[in-house]
């Protein structure tokens, strides 16, 4: 009852667009300072790694071990992907363009700073996304994807040309 609410209604869709405003103005703020400032992800990184350890760690031991042997070796990849990433998912959520997946990787990115022992606001968003996640296409209706969704159905629906040689 409350799926179909989400991702049939009117309702909901202007319940899920304040939602989806919230949340692009969060990353898109976070991401700029970033993107504007002097981002370095080592830092952050290295504390993860530290709330490893102890009686009751706060970032378990799999997810130290990539942080360790991935993360720490690419931190200049990371110093690009984080802001960018951000500020991306930003700006697809206040335009409500690809508003599912931009959700998505939203959710994918409050995830991984909770995995690193970090709370904030992450629970509150990736509640929020939650929404958003369930109600699909609904989420962008007050949005680009209004008109980007039909487009992509119909362009994924045509049927591709077969080119058949004439037989003699």
């Amino acid at each position: 009852m409350v799926v179909k609410w989400l991702r049939e209604h009117v309702s909901a869709a202007a319940m899920l667009t304040l939602f989806r405003l919230y949340l692009g103005y969060a990353w898109l703020t976070a991401g700029w300072h970033k993107v504007t400032g002097e981002f370095d992800a080592t830092g952050f990184l290295k504390g993860a790694l530290a709330k490893a350890s102890g009686e009751h760690p706060a970032v378990q031991s799999w997810w130290a071990a990539f942080i360790e042997n991935f993360a720490l070796p690419n931190v200049g990849l990371f110093n690009f992907l984080v802001p960018w990433g951000e500020v991306l998912v930003g700006i697809a959520l206040l335009l409500g363009i690809f508003t599912t997946f931009s959700a998505l990787m939203g959710a994918v990115m409050n995830f991984a700073f909770m995995f690193s022992g970090t709370t904030s606001t992450n629970p509150q968003m990736i509640l929020l996304t939650f929404f958003i996640l369930v109600a699909g296409a609904n989420a962008g209706k007050f949005g680009l994807d209004y008109w980007v969704i039909p487009y992509i159905r119909k362009f994924l629906k045509k049927e591709p040309r077969q080119n058949i040689a004439p037989t003699s």
